[in-house]
C-alpha cells in the first residue's frame, strides 16, 4: 500500500513539475523543489532583526572559540554549531538544500539580533494587553507577507501595546482591528466573539437560528433574506426570498448601516427563546409587512440543493446547487449525485453562482468527485515558499458524463478552485453569467483568541492557491468557456439558460 502510494505521488509530482515528494497529507501530497536562498532570502528570513535594545553579541577568545569548534566537529552537529556562533534561534524552521540536491535537512531560521522576551512582562500584562499579545504572535507565526506589509511589525505591537491605555476589551479589540487593519490585507481581519461564532456556526453547519440565509442590497443597502431553509422557523412562518427585514428583536435594520452579520447575531439565540421580526415584501403600493413570532431552533443548513430537469439533445440533466463548501460538502454532493443517477440524469450542472468559498478542503474533495486518478486540483503556496501539491488519489465517481459548471462574478475561493481545477483537467465546460469568477486566490485561516472565542478571532491569509496549469488568479479569476448572451439567469432551472453546446463528455473538451 505504501509503495502505492509513493508511486502516486511521484506520478503527481512529476506531472507538475516537482522534484521531491516530502511529505503525505490526508488532502493532499506535498512536493517540493530545491530553493536558492541568496542573500535577499536571507534578509527577508530574518525580519526580527537590528533592534535597538539588543543587548551585543558576547566575544570569545580564540582559546574559547577553538575548543567549541572541535567539540562541534567531533559531534558533526550542524545544529550546535549554529548555537555555538550564533547569539540566539528562533522558533521557526524552515527547509533548506544542500547542495542544489533534491535532499533537504531543517535549519532554523536565524535572527542575529532578537528582541527581548521576558516572561515576567507578560505575567505583568493586563488582560487587554493579553489578547492584544495573542493576537500579533498568531499573524505573526502564519502570514504570507513576511514584509508584513512594508513595516516594522514588531514596533507595531509595542507601540499597540505599551503606548495606549485601555480602559476595557471593547478598546483593546479596537486596537487589535487597527494593528492587522495596518497590514492592508483585506483578508487579514479581526474577528469579534459575535462574528467569530457566525462563522465557526457556518464551518460546522450547525446553530440555532431561524433558518434564513442573509445578503445585503449594494444598491438599496437593504439587508434581505436570499434563501430560507425548508422546514424552519422562518419557512414555518411565512418568510420568503427577498424579503426585506425592517426590525428584528426591537431593534431598527438601518438601510447602508446595519449588516448581515448585525441581523445573523440578532436572529441566532438561546434555543427554544422567541424573538419578533418584521418584515417587508414588495415596494410602492404593493408593499406587505410581515410582523412575525419566531422560536429559535437547531438548523442544519442545507449547503447542497438539487433538482432534476431536462434538456432537448440532451436528456435529463442533474442539478446540484452548491452554496458554499464545509467539511461535509463532498459527500452531501456525492448522495445527492447517486439519487439523480437513479432518477435517470446523464449528464449534471453544478451550479456555483454566489457560492463565496468556505472551508478549501470541501472545494478540493468536490472537485476530486468528477476527476480521474493522480490529477492535480490545486498548490498552496505557503509564507516559505513550500508548495503541498493537491492531487486525487482516487479515481471519481464519474469522469465521463457531460458536465457543465455555472458561475458568475461572486464566485470565489474555494468554489474558484473546484472551477479552475476541472476546467484545466478538461472535465467540465464553464458557463458564466460573467466573463470570469471573482478572482480570490488567497487562503486564510482562522485563529481563535481567549480560551473559547470570548475575545473573538482573526482570519490570517496564510497561503496563496495555485491551479493545476499553474495560473495566479487572485484578483483576476476564472475565466469562463461560454458567457451567457442574456447574462443574468432568472430562471428557477437555470438549465433553460444554458445552451445545449455546453454539455459534451469529457474527451470532445479541447
Amino acid at each position: 500500500m505504501a509503495i502505492t502510494n509513493i508511486k502516486r505521488a511521484v506520478t503527481c509530482c512529476l506531472m507538475i513539475g516537482l522534484s521531491d515528494v516530502t511529505a503525505f497529507s490526508r488532502s493532499g501530497i506535498m512536493c517540493t523543489t530545491p530553493m536558492t536562498r541568496n542573500s535577499e532570502q536571507l534578509r527577508t528570513a530574518t525580519s526580527m532583526t537590528n533592534k535597538p535594545d539588543v543587548e551585543p553579541m558576547e566575544m570569545l577568545n580564540m582559546s574559547e572559540l577553538k575548543d567549541k569548534f572541535q567539540k562541534a566537529m567531533s559531534s558533526a552537529s550542524l545544529s550546535l554549531m549554529l548555537l555555538l556562533f550564533l547569539p540566539s534561534i528562533t522558533p521557526e524552521t524552515t527547509t533548506t538544500p544542500i547542495m542544489d540536491t533534491s535532499i533537504s535537512i531543517p535549519i532554523p531560521t536565524l535572527s542575529l539580533h532578537p528582541p527581548r522576551a521576558s516572561a515576567a512582562d507578560y505575567a505583568s500584562f493586563t488582560t487587554e494587553q493579553k489578547a492584544i499579545a495573542e493576537a500579533w504572535r498568531e499573524v505573526d507565526r502564519v502570514y504570507i507577507d513576511r514584509t508584513f506589509g512594508g513595516q516594522d511589525w514588531f514596533a507595531l505591537r509595542q507601540k499597540t501595546l505599551y503606548q495606549q491605555k485601555y480602559k476595557g476589551m471593547a478598546e483593546a479589540q479596537n486596537g487589535i482591528e487597527v494593528m492587522i487593519s495596518s497590514l492592508g490585507d483585506k483578508y487579514t481581519r479581526y474577528l469579534s466573539p459575535q462574528k467569530y461564532q457566525s462563522m465557526v456556526n457556518s464551518a460546522t453547519g450547525s446553530f440555532a437560528g431561524v433558518g434564513i440565509e442573509l445578503k445585503l442590497n449594494p444598491v438599496t443597502g437593504n439587508v434581505f433574506a436570499n434563501d430560507v431553509e425548508a422546514n424552519s422557523p422562518a419557512s414555518d412562518g411565512g418568510i420568503l426570498p427577498k424579503d426585506v427585514f425592517v426590525m428584528v428583536d426591537g431593534v431598527q435594520v438601518v438601510p447602508g448601516t446595519t449588516t448581515p452579520d448585525d441581523v445573523a447575531g440578532r436572529l441566532r439565540g438561546e434555543e427554544g427563546s422567541k424573538l419578533n421580526v418584521l418584515m417587508k415584501r414588495g415596494s410602492g403600493e404593493d408593499a406587505k409587512t410581515l410582523d412575525l413570532i419566531l422560536t429559535r431552533k437547531k438548523i442544519q443548513t442545507t449547503s447542497v440543493k438539487t433538482y432534476l430537469s431536462e434538456m432537448e439533445g440532451v436528456g435529463k440533466v442533474g442539478v446540484i446547487r452548491i452554496k458554499s463548501f464545509s467539511s461535509n460538502t463532498a459527500s452531501l454532493v456525492k448522495e445527492n449525485y447517486n439519487a439523480l443517477k437513479a432518477k435517470g440524469a446523464v449528464a449534471f450542472v453544478l451550479d456555483l453562482r454566489n457560492n463565496p468559498g468556505g472551508l478549501l478542503p470541501g472545494g478540493v474533495d468536490t472537485a476530486g468527485l468528477f476527476l480521474e486518478q493522480d490529477k492535480p486540483v490545486v498548490f498552496v503556496v505557503d509564507k516559505k515558499g513550500v508548495v503541498d501539491a493537491q492531487c486525487t488519489y482516487t479515481k471519481g465517481i464519474d469522469v465521463e458524463s457531460p458536465l457543465v459548471i455555472l458561475v458568475n462574478d461572486q464566485t470565489a475561493s474555494a468554489s474558484e478552485v473546484l472551477t479552475a481545477a476541472l476546467r484545466e483537467n478538461k472535465r467540465a465546460t464553464i458557463v458564466g453569467e460573467t466573463p470570469t469568477t471573482f478572482g480570490k486566490g488567497v487562503v486564510q485561516t482562522i485563529r481563535v483568541l481567549g480560551d473559547n472565542g470570548e475575545n473573538g478571532g482573526i482570519a490570517v491569509t496564510m497561503a496563496r492557491y495555485e491551479t493545476p496549469d499553474r495560473n495566479n488568479i487572485n484578483k483576476k479569476g476564472v475565466e469562463v468557456d461560454i458567457t451567457l448572451k442574456d447574462g443574468l439567469c432568472d430562471e428557477e432551472d437555470c438549465v433553460k439558460c444554458l445552451p445545449v453546446t455546453a454539455f459534451v463528455k469529457p474527451l470532445e473538451i479541447k
